[in-house]
């Protein structure tokens, strides 16, 4: 019997990860030396991982976590800075949202988005409950990311209505479904494969919130696509990690035909005078939500490091 072998990560819980070896999921332990150089991340392992397992072992165990393609990562919490990483090795990442039930949340998505456009991650948002639009709201969300450079899907995942163009663009990709809770992630991938039997959470009418059903990230096989999709737990706050203040503004598309226009060059687009950007917010050209959310991440970002090089002594100036 070989003692190693490789495999994919489809199911990590907290002391244990289920990882597809060989076409069979088997559960496999944590080793110690994956934790020696975690630094600033506080998961050494994640779905979509392809890791190096030992077939031995009582229990048998993850020895080594593979190069990644890419990740997303987010700090953990308000009491941990470090990174999380939530996935790995995709191919492209589909914010669940609604329309309401819950009440779609420009902050979390623009947060999302962001953070997908740093680690290079194609984006999609899918704008579902659609049924409830009862003032034209989808059409507004719509026309805003639109203008961001973001594609979006409208759907009715409950009457199955719209999910075509998805199914087509899930074919033969490794995908992830983000986003809150009761937005319609299960819902959705019960649609698309019914034997699949996911629960589907009810909405708390006080908090206008869904509630969590999905409590760890899962990656699913869809054999007549074929497609693998993972699914994530609900998102309530997301905080972008590894990301300084320099670096944000060019994670919103639609501000790069005016800030080329600021007087200053390195402009943050929230304090400095002769803002163009500011400018064209004023003057209607640009969404206040998505402007609203750029304005909040940059407040917790860290400052950009400063150049390295040596300054000389004051008397050599």
């Amino acid at each position: 019997m070989t003692e190693f072998a490789k495999g994919t990560v489809v199911r990590s819980d907290a002391k244990v990860y289920h990882v597809e070896v060989g076409g069979e999921v088997r559960q496999f332990a944590p080793r110690g030396r994956l934790f020696e150089e975690l630094g600033e991340t506080k998961n050494p392992v994640a779905v979509g991982d392809h890791v190096r397992v030992s077939l031995k072992g009582d229990p048998p165990g993850v020895e080594e976590v593979l190069r990644r393609v890419n990740f997303l990562p987010r700090i953990a919490s308000s009491h941990d800075p470090r990174e999380q990483i939530l996935f790995a090795n995709v191919d492209q990442l589909f914010i669940i949202a609604s329309v309401a039930q819950p009440t779609f949340s420009s902050n979390r998505a623009d947060r999302i988005l962001a953070a997908c456009s740093y680690h290079e991650i194609p984006a999609w948002l899918i704008l579902n409950k659609i049924d409830l639009d009862k003032g034209g709201q989808a059409r507004a969300i719509c026309e805003t990311y639109e203008a961001a450079e973001v594609p979006v899907l409208e759907m009715c995942a409950s009457e199955k209505r719209g999910m075509e163009p998805l199914i087509e663009l899930l074919r033969n990709k490794i995908s992830v479904f983000y986003g809150a809770s009761g937005a319609g992630k299960s819902t959705i991938l019960n649609a698309i494969q019914p034997g699949l039997n996911l629960r589907v959470g009810k909405i708390s009418r006080f908090w206008d919130q869904g509630k969590h059903t999905t409590t760890f990230s899962q990656m699913h096989r869809f054999e007549a696509l074929p497609a693998r999709v993972i699914d994530t737990p609900g998102i309530r706050v997301f905080r972008l990690a590894g990301i300084n203040k320099a670096e944000l503004r060019d994670l919103f598309p639609e501000f790069q035909p005016f800030q080329e226009q600021c007087h200053f060059p390195d402009c943050t687009h929230d304090h400095e005078p002769e803002c163009a950007v500011f400018d064209a917010l004023e003057a209607g050209k640009l969404a206040p939500t998505r402007y609203a959310s750029y304005v909040e991440i940059l407040d917790e970002l860290a400052i950009p490091p400063q150049d390295d090089t040596p300054v000389p002594p004051p008397h050599q100036l």
